[in-house]
């Protein structure tokens, strides 16, 4: 039974121009580089460049027959269009370069995997036919640091049901054998002590590497805990046959699939979206040029919906016709208006940033830092949070002092013996700096480091040292004591 009631519910919803200024604020230079491509590749009356008669911002001829199908935020589904980043393969395969094209792409060099240059060895050795499948399938578990971290029980099996190769544990560490002889030493280890042994076994038979394969093979748990009295005394050996092990062992690779120089690696450059300057004293923030690409709206279909407009019979193709150039010119003016609003979102958002960090950008002191959240800049330039966030997100800027993640420049506070705020970046600084100055051969522990800062002016906590200790990435002070 049909009834009828009221209700009342509140909803938000974004306009399709809010949701294309969202999806290009987030995006970084490259990532917009390409979306512009799609953009003018799926639009035709979108074009590149300046028009040479009028201003892209000009108005085109409106069109207001009462069949004119607007797009409604409604129509939209906003996760989806969020969301939506796929991109058709005929996009992918199209190649419109001309032979006086200026190619900015970076050149990468085909090489050979590391699998492929384990493979081309093992082609050249004089196996059986099953022995080399075995080598084969071994290879093929090898992972991208050189090691076989998997069982050998579970590679009997698998050979068993995949390959219809039938062997024992034995027979396949004899073929595990061959491999680890292959270029690059240590490769086809099972663990770190192992493929430290191999690469030692190759090396020219001298009392430090005699002394430094003992340390490894029979005293492994000392060595990597620096537990350097204890080795001394059970291997009956002063501290300067010692040292000279231990630097030896400091010169090999704890991973030997990274060291190939067969091996293919992808190039990654970071381009900068926005670049810093002093001038005179003065800090002067500039964007990336390619985030400021010059677009306009196509001649062609304004003319287009000028001749419809000016027409006394309008039949039914014709307004089908008109209807596609419209919400073609439509989505042309959208994007540009959304182009023009990204740079100006990310240059308000990075200026604020920039006047903020003022003493930092100046001097490229990290204590330099003040403690700044997104909604300290949310506030400043009156946008949302989440703006400040897309602005911030994947984005670099480029310094005097290098290139960084945007991000970085955002910490938490604390405060000082003054009770002054102090940003949590210039604590660890003055942490890895009074680590950097440590005695090695006794190392600071984390309450020494505690009781360190707090007489500099900054009482934190023992756990609160450690934690930070890890965020450098710095270990525990026994495991930084060298002889």
């Amino acid at each position: 039974m049909l009834k009828q009631h009221l209700s009342q519910k509140l909803l938000q919803k974004l306009s399709p121009q809010q949701i294309q200024l969202m999806k290009l604020i987030q995006l970084p230079t490259q990532a917009l580089e390409q979306k512009i491509k799609e953009e003018l590749e799926a639009n035709p009356a979108l074009e590149e460049g300046m028009d040479a008669d009028e201003h892209p911002e000009d108005d085109y001829p409106e069109y207001d027959e009462g069949d004119n199908q607007s797009i409604e935020a409604e129509d939209i589904n906003v996760d989806e269009y969020l969301s939506d980043d796929e991109v058709p393969d005929y996009r992918m395969k199209a190649n419109n370069y001309s032979a006086d094209d200026e190619d900015a792409r970076v050149p990468i060099s085909g090489g050979t995997s590391f699998t492929e240059y384990l493979m081309d060895q093992i082609s050249m050795s004089r196996l059986k036919e099953e022995d080399r499948k075995i080598a084969e399938y071994l290879i093929g578990n090898i992972d991208d640091d050189g090691y076989i971290r998997r069982e050998l029980n579970a590679i009997v099996d698998d050979l068993a049901f995949t390959q219809n190769v039938f062997v024992d544990e034995p027979r396949l560490e004899e073929v595990l054998h061959i491999i680890q002889s292959l270029d690059p030493p240590g490769v086809g280890a099972r663990d770190l002590q192992e493929c430290l042994v191999l690469q030692l076994e190759r090396k020219e038979n001298t009392n430090a590497i005699r002394v430094a394969r003992e340390i490894l093979k029979n005293y492994f748990d000392e060595f990597i805990k620096k537990h350097y009295s204890k080795l001394m005394e059970r291997m009956e050996i002063d501290e300067e046959f010692l040292k000279d092990a231990i630097s030896e062992i400091s010169r090999l690779n704890p991973k030997p699939g990274n060291s190939s120089t067969n091996t293919q690696k992808s190039i990654q450059s970071v381009i900068p979206d926005f670049t810093i300057s002093i001038e005179e004293g003065e800090l002067e923030l500039t964007l990336n040029s390619r985030n400021a690409p010059e677009l306009n709206v196509s001649r062609e279909y304004k003319d287009m919906l000028e001749t419809y407009k000016s027409s006394q019979e309008k039949s039914k193709s014709q307004k089908e016709a008109v209807m596609f150039v419209k919400q073609k010119l439509d989505g042309a003016k959208w994007f540009i208006d959304a182009i023009r609003q990204r740079q100006q979102t990310l240059l308000v958002t990075m200026s604020s940033i920039m006047n903020f960090q003022q003493e930092y950008f100046l001097t490229g002191d990290q204590r330099k830092l003040r403690p700044m959240i997104l909604k300290d800049i949310a506030d400043e330039i009156g946008m949302d949070i989440s703006t400040v966030s897309r602005v911030a997100s994947n984005k670099y800027v480029q310094t005097p002092y290098g290139t960084f993640l945007i991000k970085e420049f955002f910490s938490e506070s604390m405060k000082n013996d003054a009770g002054e705020d102090v940003s949590t970046k210039e604590i660890k600084k003055i942490l890895e700096d009074s680590i950097g100055e440590e005695n090695k051969r006794s190392p600071l522990t984390d309450d020494r480091l505690a009781k360190l800062l707090k007489e500099k002016g900054y009482p934190i906590a023992r756990r609160t040292v450690a934690k930070y200790r890890e965020q450098l990435n710095i270990p525990v002070a026994r495991l930084r004591k060298q002889l």
